[in-house]
């Protein structure tokens, strides 16, 4: 009786036929392009799941007392979404200053676009240190306005 040693070796398998070189090429750029696609968003999702973990965890014991609306976290993973880790984080730490007992109250939206004056090199020109960014008052204003009541002014 004759046994095979424990660690024989597989068949060789039947060589496949090459791909043409453009086309090799396409499903290479096609490759590398997705992998650049992912290593480019690996941070931002990265951040976004340490939001999510702290919305999840740490939030919950420490109690909803946030001064604005959306809440600090979701403000910054909002921010992180629509302009990425850079802009976006220095947009949350603006908000995140600007949330104590002498800061800003009420509702406070993620900008629509990026502040003109904000560059990858001045970072702190993207957020904002002062006020709120709340919807838009159709409330009018000047000489047309509704009366104060009486109400005089010094």
């Amino acid at each position: 009786m004759t046994t095979n040693p424990p660690f024989a070796r597989a068949p060789p398998l039947p060589h496949l036929p090459r791909m043409a070189d453009e086309r090799s090429r396409t499903s290479l750029d096609t490759l590398f392009d997705a992998a650049k696609d992912a290593a480019r968003r690996a941070p931002r999702v990265a951040a976004r799941g340490a939001i999510r973990g702290y919305q999840l965890t740490l939030s919950g014991l420490l109690g909803a007392n946030c001064r604005h609306l959306p809440s600090c976290s979701g403000y910054v993973a909002e921010a992180i979404e629509r302009y990425g880790l850079w802009a976006g984080g220095w947009m949350g730490l603006a908000r995140i200053c600007r949330c104590g007992p002498f800061g800003t109250h009420g509702i406070d939206n993620v900008p629509d676009t990026l502040p003109a004056q904000g560059r990858w090199y001045r970072p702190w020109a993207f957020g904002r240190w002062r006020g709120v960014n709340g919807p838009v008052s159709d409330a009018p204003t000047g000489e047309g306005a509704p009366d104060d009541g009486g109400a005089t002014r010094g």
